[in-house]
């Protein structure tokens, strides 16, 4: 069940979402003192969420500092690597990587430094309604077909969220190899959430955060005032992670 509603919850919050009920509600109403706050209310959210400088520095504020190899223990038994980075094209058996597959690229060149032995991916499939497509096993297939040795591949395919990828994880080191040394590899978006998760499941490992959003601040005209589409779009996965979060520590998963 909280599955479900986390995903309906998502699109609640979805800055884009509020926008159309407002649109619709402009349609619909014939107040005209209200049509007007609506008409305020539908600017406002597009400055604000349209603008590059807020999200920038939003973004920085929430993310986890990158952590440089030249910290990180010598080698590892396990990179925990979670999914979220990909949709698999069924018709031409291909898959469409987004923005955190640097995730996965970050893991391989950990795995050919030496840093660590074998990799873990942990994640089933986050669709509410189709589990066929698990995302661990599309990714194990990919690593094989590069040339990584099956045998250095674990897949966990059972888990939907944050949540279950710690738990899931857990029960399959503590059977497979306990007391393993782990490092931890998600989005710095993701990587608050992601890092407390395992925690809470028991497992106290090292973390390497991927695909930085929040970059230097720049007070330059077109970082500062010129709106961007694309931070509409940032700003709907820093809402989702960060209410990811607070309704984790509700339901204290993390």
């Amino acid at each position: 069940m909280f599955f479900v509603l986390s995903k309906i919850l998502q699109y609640l919050l979805m800055p884009v979402s509020w926008l159309i009920i407002l649109v619709i509600s402009l349609l619909l109403l014939k107040k005209e003192k209200t049509r007007k706050r609506i008409i305020v209310s539908i600017a406002v959210i597009l400055i604000v969420f349209t603008n590059p400088f807020l999200i920038n520095i939003s973004m920085r504020a929430w993310e986890t500092d990158t952590v440089d190899k030249a910290q990180l223990k010598p080698s590892y038994d396990y990179g925990i690597l979670l999914t979220g980075m990909l949709s698999y094209d069924s018709k031409y058996k291909r898959i469409n990587f987004w923005r955190s597959s640097d995730r996965l690229l970050q893991t391989i060149d950990l795995y050919y430094d030496g840093r660590i032995d074998k990799i873990l991916i942990a994640g089933g499939s986050g669709d509410v309604l189709n589990q066929e497509i698990k995302e661990a096993s599309v990714l194990k297939e990919y690593l094989v077909h590069i040339g990584i040795p099956e045998e250095d591949i674990i897949t966990e395919i059972h888990s939907r969220n944050t949540h279950e990828n710690a738990v899931e994880t857990v029960k399959i080191l503590s059977k497979l190899h306990p007391g393993a040394q782990c490092l931890l590899i998600t989005s710095a978006f993701h990587m608050r959430r992601a890092h407390a998760c395992f925690k809470k499941a028991g497992m106290n490992c090292d973390v390497y955060v991927t695909d930085r959003f929040g970059g230097p601040v720049s007070f330059k005209p077109d970082k500062l005032l010129v709106p961007k589409v694309e931070a509409l779009g940032n700003w709907t996965l820093l809402i989702h992670e960060v209410s990811g979060f607070i309704m984790y520590k509700i339901m204290r998963y993390c």
